[in-house]
């Protein structure tokens, strides 16, 4: 708007020079709408559309030649969708201009290279889909391609394979399909557990990603390579691409593999519905089919409500079902899922939005999962309880609860009744305690959470008057009241006596539990009032917390004491460096915490913390490896200058500083990453348990998450780990996760 305001303010000539020079620009804003809107809703027909968007591209090549192939290229990268339609319009062009054809494939193969050596292998993949059906397009020669899939063979990487290239080059392909299958009988699946969703394959298989891949590839052959639900526009436009010459492809070798190389993790395929769930409408294509592999492809990689409930093909298949199914199975991906936790629960209360009354399937999947939680991953069930629980809270928390009374009769280690219970402490922090008491059937009180009410033990109502400390109690609260500093406030807890030391001990002050009570207790009751004011508080006396807990018992003792608001607090404490990270662990795994050891809140802390400390170390070593680039520029900058006598004096005093700086960050960097082993080892120091009960299938299952999650770290460490803790002599069930863990790496 400013920009048009100030072009009417001049003459007419200046105005009318922008608008010219503006031109091109808005051309090509109009040719990148056009490509990208082409195969949605229109009232005219997909081939129509093609047809006459090919012909404005033909024209508008010899001007924005370079603006066309750079759009085509990007949605083939991204928009694999909507593969077809594009490969398609590539074969018109071909077809009407046969050098633009060559240097699009040229231009793909060189964003191919780039994509693999970025470690962007989702986005490889559908690249070299798009090449595979450029062949059925009669852009590329079948040999070249099949060529291409040697070379991926070659360092064993296999993709999907159409169907022209069977036809054409049936030989060739036969070698390259026995080649895989040799490949994927020789692999190891170690890893496998850690990635499972359930523990049992009942009522689906926990297929591995590429071993239900190749199943569904197997079973495409046996049918003659005859798939019915890819949209398959260029069939109309068969006459004119069979006239069209085709491209050899440029020589392609896979990059070899780097030090660096970050590779995708494993997956286990989803599977929840099959056809006898969707008994009525069309029928739900079997796992094993390609069909079912096509419509989950597609379905990933649309994240829009709207678009997913337009989804092309859509009364020939159970969309809702396959929605739902994709939905959960990007939601319980291990180690974690492609996009962070509330996208999902967002795009689940959009899709019900949409359609009212029209989902069912939701609650269907709901109860199926809830009836599975005996053999499900504890870390999936984390995510089912923070999104169950965000969705009910946007549906005024209605839901069928004595549908769920058998979890009434079991023991609250239970997986069932631990679920209902923390769904309901998590509704009632997106609400309040009275209301959650108001939506749940009255049986059900044994799960609904306490109120959370701070309970100050130096009143006189809860008869703390004859407690040790009472007066200094008093005291403090006062000093605080009247804006006492934090000198003032350690010269009036000087009083509190110390329960650990003997009356005629001159032993020196030592660790006082007691200090440390009174004054936290004290300060936390006057700023009860909200997370902001403990906060504030926190800050404000954060001298007189560092002297309380110079020990690492007073480290400890502090995390006991703020036990009441825990999650929120230990995070804010660990920020301002009051407790450290593995004091924070050694006090989740204390006896005093046994008593909610499985809790999910107490890991949420955990996890919180090991983030926490991943992102000190990360920081220090930028800091660390931009300084070394800083002095290494001015050092080339200097050769290069001719007058290194004169700069000789202040360039010494600089690099000196410098130095001196990368010598104390390279101090900091190897204190942190001392500190970030210690948190692991804390972590993973256990011994032997019964191994046949809730808590232990709890316990290794977050034993499992952490590898998972922090596997780059992790792996820094290992030595270390197989010498002091995972040694032959360990429980073998805690073991087995270690060498799952290995095996997931190699």
């Amino acid at each position: 708007m400013s920009r048009r305001r100030h072009s009417d303010e001049n003459d007419g000539g200046q105005s009318h020079k922008r608008r010219r020079t503006s031109e091109p620009i808005e051309i090509e804003d109009r040719l990148e709408s056009l490509i990208c809107r082409v195969g949605e809703k229109s009232t005219s027909s997909l081939e129509s559309n093609l047809e006459g968007l090919a012909g404005v591209l033909e024209a508008d090549l010899p001007n924005y030649k370079s603006k066309i192939l750079r759009i085509l290229c990007a949605v083939a990268r991204l928009l694999p969708e909507k593969l077809t339609v594009y490969t398609t319009l590539v074969g018109l062009l071909n077809a009407r201009n046969y050098n633009f054809g060559g240097e699009f494939v040229e231009a793909m193969i060189r964003q191919l290279k780039e994509t693999l050596k970025s470690n962007l292998y989702n986005e490889a993949v559908y690249l070299v889909r798009f090449l595979c059906d450029l062949v059925n397009c009669h852009v590329i020669a079948a040999p070249s391609m099949v060529a291409m899939f040697e070379n991926f063979v070659s360092v064993i990487q296999e993709e999907d394979v159409p169907q022209e290239l069977y036809e054409k080059k049936d030989v060739e392909m036969d070698r390259l399909l026995n080649q895989i299958d040799g490949y994927l009988k020789r692999r190891q699946k170690t890893h496998l557990p850690m990635l499972q969703v359930w523990t049992a394959d009942k009522p689906h298989p926990q297929e591995e990603y590429l071993d239900c891949l190749w199943a569904q590839i197997q079973k495409l052959k046996k049918d003659r390579w005859q798939e019915r639900h890819i949209l398959r526009p260029y069939i109309a436009f068969d006459s004119v691409l069979c006239e069209a010459l085709q491209h050899n492809l440029p020589p392609f070798t896979p990059p070899p593999h780097m030090d660096d190389a970050t590779y995708p993790m494993p997956r286990v395929v989803f599977r929840m519905f099959d056809y006898t769930d969707a008994p009525e409408g069309p029928v739900m294509p079997g796992s094993h089919s390609v069909e079912r592999f096509v419509i989950e492809e597609n379905l990933h990689c649309i994240i829009n409500a709207a678009q997913l409930l337009s989804y092309p093909g859509k009364n020939k298949i159970p969309l809702n079902y396959h929605i739902v199914e994709v939905i959960f199975g990007e939601l319980f991906q291990l180690p974690s899922p492609p996009n962070i936790d509330v996208m999902y629960t967002t795009l689940l209360i959009e899709l019900c939005k949409l359609q009212p009354g029209s989902l069912p399937q939701l609650a269907q999947a709901t109860e199926m999962l809830y009836m599975r939680l005996d053999s499900m991953n504890t870390t999936c069930i984390d995510r089912l309880i923070n999104w169950f629980s965000h969705h009910l809270s946007n549906f005024q928390f209605r839901w069928s609860w004595d549908d769920w009374a058998d979890c009434l009769t079991q023991d609250l280690e239970k997986p069932k009744p631990k679920f209902v219970k923390e769904v309901l402490e998590k509704c009632m922090r997106l609400s309040y305690h009275q209301r959650i008491v108001d939506i749940v059937p009255p049986t059900f009180s044994a799960l609904i959470p306490a109120n959370p009410i701070y309970m100050y033990k130096y009143t006189e109502e809860s008869n703390g008057t004859s407690l040790p400390g009472y007066a200094v109690a008093v005291a403090v609260s006062n000093a605080i009241k009247n804006r006492a500093s934090n000198d003032e406030i350690l010269t009036v807890l000087k009083d509190v006596p110390n329960p650990n030391q003997e009356v005629d001990d001159d032993g020196g002050e030592g660790f006082n539990p007691l200090k440390i009570e009174v004054f936290l207790q004290t300060l936390l009751n006057l700023a009860a009032k909200s997370f902001s004011h403990s906060f504030s508080a926190l800050a404000k006396f954060h001298e007189v917390l560092k002297v309380l807990t110079e020990s690492d018992e007073g480290k400890l003792h502090i995390l006991r004491v703020v036990y009441e608001m825990i999650a929120v607090l230990v995070d804010k404490m660990i920020r301002t460096q009051i407790v450290d990270c593995a004091a924070v662990a050694n006090w989740i795994f204390s006896p005093d915490m046994a008593h909610d050891f499985t809790r999910l809140y107490v890991w949420e802390i955990l996890y919180s913390t090991i983030r926490k400390m991943n992102k000190h170390v990360q920081k220090i070593q930028k800091e660390l490896e931009d300084s070394k680039e800083k002095l290494e520029k001015l050092q080339l900058k200097r050769k290069d200058s001719g007058d290194e006598e004169d700069m000789e004096k202040n360039s010494d005093e600089e690099d000196g500083q410098l130095e001196e700086q990368i010598e104390r960050l390279q101090e900091k960097v190897e204190s942190a990453q001392s500190e970030q082993k210690n948190l692991f080892l804390v972590i993973f120091q256990t011994g032997s348990v019964d191994f046949n009960t809730p808590w232990y299938k709890n316990c290794i299952e977050r034993l499992q998450q952490i590898f998972l999650m922090h596997h780059v770290t992790i792996q820094q460490y290992m030595g270390t780990l197989e010498n002091l803790l995972f040694t032959a002599e360990l429980d073998h069930h805690i073991l087995a996760v270690y060498q799952q863990f290995c095996a997931l790496q190699q």
